[in-house]
């Protein structure tokens, strides 16, 4: 809970950070109801254990009801533009590895016009933390279908219903070798801040999909997890996956089974399978599949980061004289004309 200085950007004095020195003098601006507003709770009162100054984190944002993120943090922020904030988070954080950055984003931000900069993200193990905000619609423009909305669903862009196969985020991170692959739900804090603090924790990139609320366009999505606690099934890493009185055994073809919880041979979870193989599997197990839904973390490996690499590919480069860029502004031409 303190600032020490460390090799993340603290200034070397002890100074004590609450929740309250992360709120900006901005007006929130979310609908009434909107479940960014738990969202942001959340992630104030987490930020004081990361240990860093203020100006040391970094939000990043697209477009988007949670791309107004970064206004509500009292921290270095920025509010790009459509689906490219984990481009942009990639750049800062390369170049500045003593920063924590953060990349705030919605469904239709990151999973439709964003969608190649995500998993590009994720594949290189870039250091970033990425919050999807999944409400399962666009709320900003007004209530059209998104990339993760059930088929189906009735909007404005869909008056017969969506006759898109919807994104699974997770399947999706994972699927893109995602390093870390976790998710929360938006009014359930103590199980957020749990998530939040295992993504800071983690080195590379964290991948957190967030069950959020958008109470005017697409109000109840999630309620079978949000109104029904029962039906939430918590991952942890060594322990059976379990809910109430059921519990999960794999079958031949890898699909699951919901048995008794007093059943042998239950599934255990492996939050550090090197395979992604588990982890998708659990990614799969969804409301409709076995009457739960999985929360959590998924997936937690090591792998290179992007950062660490490039480092030191420009030491080596450095080391037989090049990679100079004075050196080479003034080689002369590169290139003839026959």
């Amino acid at each position: 809970m303190s600032e020490h200085g460390n090799g993340n950007g603290g200034g070397g004095e002890l100074v004590q950070l609450t929740a309250k020195d992360f709120k900006s003098d901005q007006e929130v601006r979310w609908c009434p109801g909107c479940g960014d507003y738990a969202i942001l709770n959340a992630v104030q009162g987490f930020m004081p254990e990361l240990g860093l100054k203020r100006e040391n984190i970094v939000f990043v944002s697209g477009i988007g009801c949670a791309a107004r993120f970064p206004y509500y943090m009292q921290t270095y922020g920025m509010h790009s533009i459509h689906g490219r904030a984990p481009a942009i988070a990639t750049g800062l954080s390369v170049s500045r590895p003593d920063l924590s950055v953060w990349v705030v984003t919605g469904d239709g931000d990151s999973m439709s016009i964003g969608g190649n900069h995500l998993i590009h993200a994720l594949r290189r193990n870039v250091n970033l933390k990425i919050l999807i905000f999944n409400n399962e619609v666009y709320g900003l423009t007004k209530g059209q279908y998104s990339p993760t909305s059930k088929l189906g669903t009735v909007t404005k862009t869909s008056p017969l219903g969506s006759l898109d196969q919807p994104f699974n985020p997770l399947s999706l991170a994972i699927g893109a070798e995602a390093s870390f692959v976790a998710r929360a739900i938006d009014t359930d804090k103590k199980e957020l801040t749990e998530v939040l603090r295992a993504a800071a924790n983690h080195k590379g990139s964290a991948f957190v999909e967030i069950y959020q609320n958008c109470n005017i366009y697409n109000d109840g999505a999630f309620d079978f997890v949000r109104e029904e606690k029962e039906n939430r099934l918590y991952l942890r890493h060594g322990e059976p996956i379990t809910w109430g009185d059921k519990g999960v055994r794999l079958l031949p073809d890898g699909s699951p089974e919901v048995v008794s919880a007093l059943e042998p041979g239950l599934l255990v979870h492996d939050a550090h399978a090197k395979e992604p193989a588990h982890a998708f599997a659990l990614s799969r197990m969804t409301q409709e599949v076995i009457g739960a839904t999985p929360m959590g973390v998924f997936r937690s490996v090591e792998r290179p980061v992007y950062d660490e690499l490039m480092a030191e590919q420009i030491r080596v480069a450095k080391g037989k004289g090049e990679g100079e860029l004075a050196a080479l502004l003034d080689s002369g031409d590169t290139w003839s004309i026959a």
